[in-house]
């Protein structure tokens, strides 16, 4: 049996790129298959995913030319403790552990092309934000292959590999600063009077229109900001409250923490 995309652990991350991945129609459930060494996660991702799932890694680089490893950054030691998977010249494994880099998964896979991707959750409803970047002579035709299922689950981009640890704060990491901005928006909805399901529905609506607004317009988000706030109307009363609460710092101290701690990962 041949498959298209192989991947090598079936954690969060993992099923929610299949997910996304086999709702669009870039990949069937019988182009995949998966790993893991615990049997119930193996039932669950069977399952759930509809896709063949084994115990043996060797299994997955063995039947597929793209194999994604999608474990944490902890096991990977573990993962190739085996000794080789047979991943060679003709496989390219797709890295989605957070701050590891190409050169610390070379010594695992010398001779492999090795892409390092950060996806995020939105993977599942294929909306996800993903930075990749290459290692040393991969092609585009390469990066094409691997891009099958990357570009299935939302906007794909590249970067260079030192900016990988910040590309993976706000890739990685954002989501759930969004939706701790979704709750608490709607918390003040309640506080209104607001039934809480319809406030979350009306927050959570008011950012993905607010996102598709800034991807499609190509204007600064500072500029449609302006144009929200009408001159001694109730929105600037409103960023005042939160320029006073240093709510942009808050995140940009937050992206900052993230992409220290993924350096620390990485190290």
């Amino acid at each position: 049996m041949t498959a298209k995309a192989g991947f090598i652990g079936t954690g969060r991350m993992a099923s929610a790129m299949i997910r996304g991945a086999i709702s669009s129609g870039a990949l069937a459930p019988e182009d995949i298959i998966a790993s893991n060494v615990h049997a119930d996660s193996r039932e669950r991702a069977a399952r759930e995913l509809g896709i063949r799932v084994v115990e043996d890694p060797r299994e997955v680089a063995s039947e597929a030319d793209v194999v994604f490893l999608a474990v944490k950054p902890g096991q990977i030691p573990e993962v190739f403790s085996g000794g080789d998977l047979g991943l060679g010249p003709s496989k390219i494994l797709v890295s989605i552990a957070a701050g590891v880099t190409t050169d610390s998964l070379r010594s695992y896979v010398p001779d492999a092309k090795i892409l390092r991707v950060m996806p995020n959750i939105c993977s599942t409803v294929s909306a996800s934000a993903t930075g990749f970047c290459r290692s040393e002579g991969m092609t585009d035709e390469d990066v094409a292959k691997a891009r099958v299922v990357l570009d299935a689950v939302g906007l794909c981009f590249e970067f260079r590999e030192k900016d990988m640890d910040a590309v993976s704060s706000i890739v990685g990491c954002a989501p759930a600063f969004m939706f701790m901005a979704i709750d608490a928006i709607a918390d003040g909805g309640v506080r209104m009077g607001l039934p809480r399901d319809k406030s979350i529905m009306l927050a959570a609506q008011a950012m993905l229109g607010s996102a598709k607004t800034v991807l499609e317009s190509g204007q600064h988000p500072a500029v449609l900001k302006d144009g929200v706030c009408s001159p001694g109307g109730s929105t600037i009363e409103g960023v005042e409250v939160l320029e006073a609460y240093s709510f942009r710092s808050a995140l940009a101290e937050a992206v900052k923490a993230c992409t220290e701690r993924n350096r620390e990962l990485g190290s």
